[in-house]
């Protein structure tokens, strides 16, 4: 199992919906939230490792 996917199991014991907006929009596209362990410039890396080019700029503190 992947450590987004056991992230996203315990959220949903202690968070109402497991997220805080306006990660609950990831319901309507059928996608798991990621979760975001720390940004390098642009850029976003997920608890998988996977780096993400953040366009939108909302994903900050």
């Amino acid at each position: 199992m992947m450590q987004s996917s056991t992230l996203w199991e315990a959220a949903q014991h202690y968070l109402p919906g497991g997220v805080n907006s306006p990660v609950r929009a990831f319901r309507a596209v059928g996608e798991d939230p990621l979760f975001i362990v720390r940004g390098e410039g642009a850029y976003l890396i997920d608890a998988d490792g996977q780096r993400y080019l953040d366009f939108i700029c909302s994903w900050g503190a």
